[in-house]
């Protein structure tokens, strides 16, 4: 209808039992589209208007909401917009790589306040997760003198790390970080924080910073091929990060992503398609600080040998990103991560044109079936500490459920 502004949000039940899924529900109608209306919010999520009213009363109590001032529209009572409280929430986020860490801390909407990081010594995680908690120590620290009530409504700590996890191994796989992943690190973060902690994947927590702040943003259904170290795919289906049985959809870079030429020792996809890969290409130290600026100077300068590589790895990912498109029909995939902005974007141009798949229709939201997303060395963390904000706020079956 002509006038009316579109919105996008998830639809609510005005079953008795469901409080804690509606308040999520507006919670994220007010961070997709920003301010709202209580007209506005019961036309979007079907709740009724009372309905709406008492939720919004009771996020107004708990510093979730506030009101800004009345807009006049047409005839009648000016409406009132509704919007988050940034300083409703805040999460830390902390990425553990190969050679560093880095933690992040944001407030509800997204903002990062704190964002540190240090080198990880090379006596593995028992001297590791030293230099972790105290990172972490210094990082709320800072937010304490940003903002002394913050801890009081700090509601969590996400991890991120490379998968897979769990799997059996002989040996520690420098590709899948297995001594740390064998040791209690959760458990010594927990202890030594005081908080609640969880654990993703790398590539599963820059979808959920591209979800929040990304190409993401919005989407019911999306995947975001993760660029890294290693490769992966953060997988976004019915609005819900999808983890899989074990926390491990999405280790696409554990495929055999086959093309013309390729023998029977072909090797899995990231010793093809990485940061690592480049790295040993280019002979570059990855833990070096300036790695990357030293990368987007060897891309820019160009070259024969890293031309040949990056159109061998667009080849692989096309092919990957077709096998996406028909097994998962997303609605784009992303392509992000922890590399330079040029290279992300110089892949994406190369994997084009894509190959036929069902993704192809006259009339899509996005267009593109590929695009590039956030390409940031501090993504992973990023979405780590997106992580504690979805869990707590954002829509999910388990919530009407009443499990979390």
């Amino acid at each position: 209808m002509d006038g009316i502004r579109s919105i996008r949000a998830k639809s609510g039940t005005n079953l008795g039992g469901a409080s804690a899924h509606n308040r999520r529900i507006m919670i994220d109608a007010l961070r997709v589209n920003g301010a709202l209306s209580r007209a506005d919010l019961a036309r979007a999520t079907g709740l009724t208007p009372q309905a709406v009213s008492n939720i919004i009363e009771e996020l107004a109590r708990d510093g979730l909401v506030r009101s800004q001032a009345s807009v006049r529209k047409g005839r009648g009572q000016p409406a009132t917009p509704y919007q988050l409280v940034p300083e409703g929430a805040f999460a830390i986020g902390l990425q553990i790589d190969r050679h560093v860490t880095r933690t992040v801390i944001v407030n509800l909407v997204g903002d990062v306040l704190v964002q540190m990081e240090a080198k990880l010594p090379p006596g593995g995680p028992a001297q590791g997760v030293v230099v972790i908690l105290d990172l972490i120590r210094k990082a709320r620290n800072a937010l304490a003198a940003q903002a002394p009530e913050a801890e009081k409504r700090l509601v969590g700590l996400g991890v991120a790390m490379p998968g897979p996890f769990g799997i059996n191994t002989l040996y520690d796989d420098p590709w899948m970080m297995t001594a740390w992943q064998n040791f209690p690190l959760m458990d010594r973060i927990a202890e030594g924080t005081g908080l609640e902690v969880a654990l993703q994947n790398d590539a599963a927590a820059a979808a959920t910073a591209e979800r929040l702040l990304g190409a993401a943003h919005g989407l019911d259904h999306a995947i975001c091929i993760y660029f890294g170290y290693g490769l992966g795919a953060g997988l976004i289906l019915n609005g819900e990060l999808y983890g899989g049985a074990h926390a491990n959809a999405g280790e696409i870079g554990m495929i055999l992503a086959l093309v013309p030429g390729d023998g029977p020792d072909v090797e899995p996809l990231e010793h093809y398609a990485s940061m690592a890969a480049l790295c040993k290409l280019l002979d570059f130290d990855p833990s070096e600080p300036e790695l990357f600026a030293m990368i987007t100077d060897a891309i820019l300068r160009g070259g024969p040998e890293l031309e040949r590589w990056m159109d061998s790895v667009a080849e692989r990912l096309r092919r990957t990103v077709q096998i996406l498109e028909s097994v998962f029909d997303p609605q784009t995939i992303i392509l992000c991560g922890g590399a330079p902005r040029v290279l992300i974007d110089r892949l994406v141009e190369k994997i084009e044109p894509l190959l036929p798949s069902i993704a192809e229709r006259s009339r899509r939201y996005p267009e593109a079936r590929l695009q590039a997303g956030l390409a940031d060395p501090w993504s992973a963390a990023l979405g780590a500490a997106a992580e504690p904000i979805a869990r707590t706020f954002d829509p999910r079956f388990s919530a009407i459920l009443k499990t979390v």
